[in-house]
């Protein structure tokens, strides 16, 4: 994968990720311990929660795999440790849970977080929850195929001018 490939999907991430949380360039305040439990209900209710339900796991099963090319003798002891692991971490899930909930907290008052709430309650929230996901990957995709065509146009461009300079590249 091309640096310009990799810059563009942070680029797109990053403005995903905005999209998603619906965090403007606002102020931060200071979250009362109320607003960050209905922040945290919110997440719950658009569904954001679940991004979250692998990622251990799958810090734990590459962990795994890490391990067992070198150690293919170990195989029942490395699962039985990679078990043990993704037990003790499982609760960790949370942390970052309540870490997103606090900048939605920072973000907007208790009373916009409840009207947030409401709407993703509505059918057109419930909907929206639903097809958002395949939305966004159709998304990233479509905007991994634009970098790539884009760079290829830059390149082509940029060479032409660099031709035009008296430098074939």
């Amino acid at each position: 994968m091309t640096m310009i490939t990799l810059a563009h999907r942070a680029g797109a991430a990053a403005l995903v990720l905005a999209w998603l949380s619906g965090a403007g360039p606002a102020a931060a305040q200071q979250p009362t311990p109320s607003a960050i439990v209905t922040a945290k209900e919110l997440l719950v209710v658009k569904g954001a929660t679940g991004m979250f339900d692998a990622v251990i796991p799958g810090m734990v099963e590459s962990t795994k795999n890490a391990f067992l090319p070198t150690n293919p003798g170990l195989y029942k002891e490395i699962n039985q440790a990679a078990a043990k692991v993704q037990t003790e971490f499982a609760p960790r899930r949370s942390e970052v849970i309540d870490d997103i909930a606090r900048l939605y907290a920072q973000h907007f008052t208790e009373a916009e977080l409840k009207e947030m709430i409401a709407f993703y309650k509505t059918p057109t929230g419930r909907k929206l929850v639903a097809d958002e996901p395949a939305i966004i990957q159709q998304g990233l995709a479509r905007a991994d195929a634009w970098s790539r065509k884009v760079a290829e146009e830059v390149m082509s461009q940029f060479r032409a001018e660099m031709k035009k300079m008296g430098h074939d590249l």
